[in-house]
């Protein structure tokens, strides 16, 4: 187990489900991933607490009635560590981006938005106060990558290297460019250019979780009740990985890795 007591600025440090069944929701990724949940009464509903070895690597809950109204599917997003949530806000509607909730403060947990890019893609900020994020990685189950798809790339670039100060490392994944975001000199995240192929999906984040072996747990993930969209796939160098939606729909990837990010 790899314990957590702290994030870096500009790391990603929270996977969250907003989910149509949290009931069911709960049931595949606890036999998928070994996760235990733990639930939370908050503003009148619930919001789980996703533990390994007893320590919270993520959270689920349901998703809001107007979110389900306008159609919204069932999805993941991931939060980047920040030092106020507020000037970070800020900045994104400077930058072209924009604010789709908050800011606001979750009691004494910590103070978070959801922004989205100039391209739309949503991601979560956190001002940590008494909860930092996830508190265990490096193990099977847990966030590793944090990957984004994009209509433009190279808006993407200029949008997050003034947003969190991020560096890119540009290099290629068989026929494909792959962006490496860098933070502090260390490789946070990634980010592919949308093509043809996508189909008219909309530009999105995904997270990477970790797993020991990628085509038994792609496997498992089908016996439950999930969809393959990428089968297990070798990228040279790096791992095998592979994409999945769970019952509810949402979209996330796997990754067993043979080289350490």
């Amino acid at each position: 187990m790899a314990v957590i007591d702290k994030h870096t600025l500009g790391s990603f440090c929270w996977p969250e489900l907003a989910t149509s069944d949290s009931k069911a929701a709960k049931a595949f990724y606890s036999n998928l991933f070994g996760w235990t949940p733990d639930d939370m009464p908050m503003n009148g509903g619930v919001y789980t607490m996703l533990k390994l070895e007893g320590r919270e690597l993520g959270a689920l809950h349901d998703m809001a009635p107007e979110q389900r109204t306008q159609g919204i599917p069932p999805n993941w997003l991931v939060y980047v560590a920040v030092e106020s949530v507020d000037r970070t806000a800020d900045l994104a509607g400077q930058l072209g981006g924009g604010t789709l909730a908050g800011p606001l403060d979750v009691f004494d947990a910590g103070r978070m938005a959801v922004l989205r890019d100039p391209q739309g893609a949503a991601l979560g900020v956190w001002q940590a106060k008494n909860h930092i994020g996830a508190r265990i990685g490096g193990v099977a189950g847990t966030l590793t990558w944090s990957e984004l798809a994009t209509t433009d790339a190279a808006a993407a670039r200029t949008f997050y290297a003034g947003l969190f100060g991020w560096g890119d490392k540009i290099g290629q994944t068989g026929p494909l460019e792959y962006t490496e975001w860098i933070n502090l000199g260390q490789p946070v995240g990634g980010m592919l250019q949308m093509t043809e192929e996508w189909h008219g999906a909309p530009p999105h984040w995904m997270p990477y979780f970790l797993v020991g072996d990628c085509d038994a747990s792609a496997a498992k993930a089908t016996e439950l009740g999930g969809r393959t969209f990428v089968p297990p796939t070798d990228i040279p160098n790096v791992g095998r990985f592979g994409m999945l939606a769970d019952p509810q729909g949402a979209m996330f990837s796997i990754i067993r890795l043979t080289m350490q990010r």
